[in-house]
């Protein structure tokens, strides 16, 4: 059983990172640039069991997604109020306007300015306080599943390229 779990994760990450040859590939954008005024913002409601208090309109302009859908860019804006947020992807963030006070589910507390990039784990919870605006940038990934990431992490060790095998020398 172990052995097919393994074989079908493997089967898994090829799949994903290189293309079948016989089926035709449309044609994606290799370079994406726009400027931070231009991008077109649709309301992103903020889930209402989420919302602590407040009033906090949410919302979102695409950037760009990757080929294989497993990761995406956007700006993401929001007025004032605090609510919970659960982050389905990885997700990397820099403030570029206004700020934002955060409580990790750990209780680690941070307060994210302009400029200011951090880091959330997909399946992971924060609370978020806004006081007036904030405006990010993200960075969103799908995370492999374990068996994948296990299997990636080994081909990189393999290749002795530990840096990106998460494993220490």
């Amino acid at each position: 059983m172990g052995i097919h779990m393994m074989l079908a994760s493997v089967v898994a990450m090829a799949a994903r990172v290189a293309p079948f040859p016989s089926l035709p590939q449309p044609q994606a954008k290799t370079f994406v640039a726009k400027s931070g005024d231009t991008f077109d913002m649709r309301a992103t409601p903020i889930n209402p069991d989420w919302v602590i208090s407040g009033n906090p309109q949410a919302r979102t302009g695409e950037h760009s997604r990757s080929h294989d859908d497993a990761a995406y860019t956007a700006i993401w804006d929001c007025t004032a109020g605090e609510f919970r947020w659960y982050f389905y992807w990885d997700e990397t963030v820099m403030i570029l306007e206004g700020g934002v006070h955060i409580v990790a589910e750990d209780g680690t507390e941070r307060t994210l300015q302009a400029g200011d990039v951090a880091f959330f784990a997909a399946g992971s919870w924060a609370s978020w306080r806004v006081d007036d605006y904030v405006r990010k940038v993200a960075f969103l990934r799908k995370p492999f599943p374990k068996p994948v990431a296990l299997a990636y992490r080994l081909k990189s060790l393999l290749r002795g390229d530990v840096q990106k095998s998460g494993i220490a020398a």
